[in-house]
């Protein structure tokens, strides 16, 4: 009797976990939302205790004028961004409202369209719960660690650099859990909407993953071998996208969006 009470409640509870993207793609999610934000909170504090901040202001206003132009067309919270002195050409964001950008991805993008693909790419993460659904499935897995604490106590810790993983921003502390190609191209979807959206010119996603492809020249490895998917599939994806994101994009323009951040 007890065990088919258990196999009971576990079915509920898998079955309450289940939830849909905004893609439309079913996903495991069982944490609580507010956890998660709380893991995203410590997490960009920490960060911005370990990592220099630029002061940079040319780099600064562009980057706050891009994700605010974006985050505007989320209709709720607001975002902190902050720019960190990185010669590495990424960005991320995290649970929580929280942007980071580093000065390498600056020094990369040609305008600020390609820089409001790269920003919205990593807000569709965390709209798509992306960091939850990782977290969610090594919950289940290991049957759950306390990892909220180890990211703002130690970091550098097996504990804090799992915590720091799950959220897509552990390769500073020798750790790399990269989203999965499906969460990859999800985000890809999202972000070239929402920068659509938000009157940021869509096809200059693809001139972005170009620069990238010319940048990462004899670097990347081959698509099997990565979680990523390759630049030739992300552009080839974005293309077949272009046509909705247009849509959003004259929308846009219709409607008086034209975002002048540089």
């Amino acid at each position: 009797m007890f065990k088919q009470k258990m196999s009971v409640l576990l079915s509920a509870l898998l079955l309450s976990a289940c939830v849909t993207s905004p893609t439309g793609r079913s996903q495991f999610i069982m944490m609580p939302e507010t956890q998660i934000d709380n893991m995203g909170l410590q997490a960009f504090e920490t960060l911005k205790k370990d990592k220099p901040v630029s002061n940079n202001a040319k780099y600064n206003h562009l980057t706050q004028c891009v994700a605010q132009a974006i985050t505007r067309e989320l209709g709720a919270g607001q975002w902190e961004v902050v720019v960190f002195n990185d010669k590495s050409p990424n960005a991320f964001a995290l649970p929580g409202n929280k942007i980071g950008v580093h000065t390498g991805l600056l020094t990369l993008v040609a305008n600020q369209d390609q820089l409001a693909a790269v920003i919205g790419h990593e807000i569709g993460h965390v709209m798509a719960k992306h960091s939850n659904e990782r977290a969610s499935q090594e919950m289940a897995m290991s049957q759950g660690l306390s990892v909220v604490q180890a990211i703002a106590g130690a970091p550098t810790s097996a504990l804090g650099q799992l915590g720091f993983g799950l959220l897509g921003v552990g390769a500073q502390y020798g750790v790399l859990m990269p989203y999965g190609r499906t969460q990859e191209s999800e985000a890809d979807i999202i972000g070239i909407d929402l920068m659509a959206k938000a009157g940021f010119d869509p096809r200059e996603s693809i001139g972005l993953w170009q620069r990238m492809e010319q940048a990462s020249q004899g670097n990347q490895p081959s698509e099997f071998m990565s979680t990523h998917p390759s630049h030739a599939t992300r552009i080839q994806d974005l293309e077949q996208h272009m046509p909705q994101a247009m849509s959003f994009f004259q929308q846009a323009q219709a409607m008086g969006k034209q975002p002048r951040c540089s």
